[in-house]
């Protein structure tokens, strides 16, 4: 390979080493390059280079959790293409290179094919992503992640264009970062303490496959290898106080006791696991009939192990040490099918037919010792079995009874069986050991009908149904009595696109007693209007409605006897309105504008505040105050994009975001305000 071309090649990839912008990267053309001839390849290459700035009001670890934009230079995109001018390179026939955000944005990616015709042809995909998580106010602050992970994936194809392909690929996915927990020792009542971890995740893949066309047949077989590993490990410092504590009289004395102190904690758990599966996909299109069949199967196995030692002072003022040691293992086997046979009697009528099983089960054994301040509480010997098999079948019919004019229809049958084993032993005890089994088994059969009408060419119209029965839902939220119904307007002209959706969806659940219903609505509308060359307009809305109503079982303690309470339900509600307006104006021949704005709002049910008026039962207000949550989040933009010569451009852009609570958990207020934006130069060649 020519000296000049490994150097452009390598500039350019050290630039993806190092990049969401919504507002960046500039979408604006530079113009139509020539490019630059290397030997017999020809280099187009395209890059933006600028300064990113952010100024942020309010709640720092909000704004870092949704938006996260800093300060500094960015490449905020850039793009390279090498092509053989006759298809017929050395090495090679094209190679493109595609990043954005490098340099220390929040989200960063770059992606990589080289391609040699008949021969070979390498993706790469490798993506950065800064996470942060502030926790909720529930642990006073104590509860946090500040983490970056990485994403990368590599397939080779040998021989793409033939009938036999071979395929290679890897793929890994990294977490590593500081984050903050909690632990609760010596008292179950007593204060969480905070605790540190280095978090150390791990995940890797290895595939090895191939693709066979015969005859109109298309196999495919894959084989994979995944390893995953956690190796995060926790630890507190010296002479920690707690947060959080329930405070309660001692009930012989009626005095308050002391809080417990953490001096010194420790706690591994690493978790290795893996998964080998095999993937496969047979598929054939005929005349008058179709066929594709898929089998998914992996084998997982996990091997966890928990390693905690605690050491301080009790609540009633003495030493106190905790050990506790947990370990296991378990089996995960899962098998999904699928097979799926299309017909096409004639051009006007299809019939599809597709048969599916899956299979999931999880078994293992976990054991669990404790020492108490010296005390040996012995060890205890846990199994567990799950296992779930599903079996559906659908007929779905699509009939054209003219051109303007279809219907189609369908039923779905659905046979879900969920076995369940728990045992435990106690080897300290003679004859300790139980087993219980426990099975269920759930059948659902919906129906679904519609009709599409097209009066005119560019006006199309979709109306749908369906209805479903389940006898024995699992949980309250699980589908058992429901309906749906919705319906689609289309609107499409040269210039003019203009759809309106509607879809509602109710379910009704008697399970054990507790009446659980769900109610959903959403509609949404959005347009494009391009008028002339210079305009070009869109504009969407969507609202979508939520309520749930479900009953509540739960242990309420005023005394130090908890009781179980019954009278209480909850009643969620959302009603969120999300609206987007874009408009892009070419402003004479050299400068583009683009101006945008996005909203989204959860109104709630509208009360003014967390807890209506006039409720004084504490368990009831408690629940009012978390069963609606009203907020607004807003952002407009603007950018100016100036072209200065056919290869250059500098460009500006501004976006404002507004994150308000109305109700805000537990009194902590999460509001933040923040102004980013850049200029750049972009250059193409």
């Amino acid at each position: 390979m020519p000296t000049r071309l490994w150097l452009v090649l390598a500039l350019t990839a050290a630039g993806a080493l190092n990049a969401q912008q919504p507002v960046a990267p500039t979408p604006e053309p530079v113009g139509s390059p020539s490019g630059t001839t290397l030997d017999d390849y020809n280099v187009t290459q395209s890059f933006e280079t600028g300064y990113r700035f952010a100024l942020t009001g309010g709640d720092r670890g909000m704004y870092r959790s949704v938006v996260n934009y800093g300060d500094g230079i960015r490449l905020l995109g850039s793009s390279l293409a090498v092509y053989s001018k006759d298809g017929h390179g050395h090495y090679f026939d094209s190679i493109t290179l595609n990043t954005e955000g490098l340099g220390n944005d929040p989200y960063e990616a770059a992606s990589l094919r080289v391609e040699k015709n008949g021969l070979y042809r390498y993706d790469m995909l490798w993506r950065l992503s800064d996470y942060f998580n502030p926790g909720l106010t529930v642990a006073g602050g104590l509860h946090l992640e500040d983490t970056s992970r990485r994403l990368q994936d590599h397939d080779l194809t040998l021989f793409p264009q033939s009938n036999i392909q071979f395929r290679l690929g890897y793929s890994r996915n990294t977490e590593s970062g500081p984050a903050l927990t909690t632990a609760q020792e010596f008292d179950f009542n007593g204060p969480a303490f905070p605790v540190f971890a280095n978090v150390r995740r791990q995940w890797n893949e290895y595939r090895l496959g191939a693709n066979v066309k015969f005859r109109g047949w298309k196999l495919t077989l894959l084989r994979r290898w995944d390893y995953y590993k956690d190796d995060t490990p926790e630890s507190t410092f010296t002479g920690q106080s707690g947060i959080g504590q329930v405070v309660l009289p001692d009930p012989l004395t009626s005095t308050v006791p002391p809080s417990p102190v953490l001096q010194q904690f420790t706690r591994s758990q690493p978790l290795h696991g893996a998964s080998p599966g095999w993937l496969g996909n047979l598929f054939t299109r005929r005349k008058y009939w179709g066929l594709d069949a898929r089998m998914t199967y992996v084998s997982g196995i996990d091997n966890f192990l928990t390693d905690e030692m605690a050491a301080g002072i009790s609540q009633f003022g003495g030493p106190a040490n905790r050990q506790i040691f947990v370990a296991g293992d378990a089996h995960r086997p899962m098998l999904a099918g699928d097979f799926s046979l299309n017909l096409f009697p004639t051009d006007d009528l299809t019939v599809v037919n597709m048969t599916s099983i899956t299979s999931n089960r999880i078994d293992g054994n976990s054991s669990y010792s404790e020492f108490l301040t010296g005390s040996d509480l012995g060890t205890t010997i846990n199994f567990r079995f799950l296992g779930i098999r599903t079996v559906t079948n659908s007929t779905d019919v699509d009939y054209m009874a003219r051109k303007w004019l279809s219907f189609y229809a369908g039923y779905h049958y659905s046979d879900r069986l969920i076995r369940t084993v728990e045992g435990f032993n106690i080897p300290a005890f003679a004859n300790s050991a139980a087993s219980d089994l426990y099975e269920v088994s759930n059948h659902l059969n919906s129906g679904t009908a519609g009709i599409r009408v097209r009066p005119l060419k560019p006006l199309t119209v979709n109306l749908e149904g369906e209805v479903g029965r389940a006898n024995y839902p699992l949980t309250p939220q699980s589908e058992a009595n429901y309906h749906t119904l919705g319906g689609r307007v289309d609107y499409r002209a040269k210039n003019l696109r203009l759809e309106t959706a509607y879809h509602e969806h109710y379910n009704f659940n008697n399970i054990l007693g507790s009446n659980a219903a769900s109610h959903s609505r959403e509609y949404n509308a959005n347009g494009s209007w391009t008028p002339n060359s210079w305009l070009a307009l869109d504009v969407s809305y969507s609202k979508l409605h939520i309520d749930s109503l479900t009953g509540l079982a739960f242990f309420a303690a005023p005394q130090l006897r908890p009781v179980l309470e019954t009278a209480y339900s909850s009643l969620y509600v959302s009603n969120i309105h999300a609206a987007n307006f874009g408009a892009r104006f070419a402003l004479g021949r050299r400068a583009d504008l683009y101006a945008g704005y996005s909203i989204t709002k959860d109104v709630g049910d509208g009360r003014p505040s967390p807890v209506p008026a006039g409720v004084t039962d504490p368990v009831a207000a408690l629940l009012d105050s978390v069963q609606t949550f009203p907020l607004t989040y807003q952002s407009p933009m603007a950018r100016l994009s100036i072209r200065i010569s056919q290869k250059v451009r500098w460009n500006a852009g501004w976006q404002f975001y507004d994150y308000a609570e109305l109700f805000h958990i537990l009194g902590y207020n999460q509001n933040f305000r923040a102004n980013t934006g850049y200029s750049s130069i972009l250059w193409s060649f």
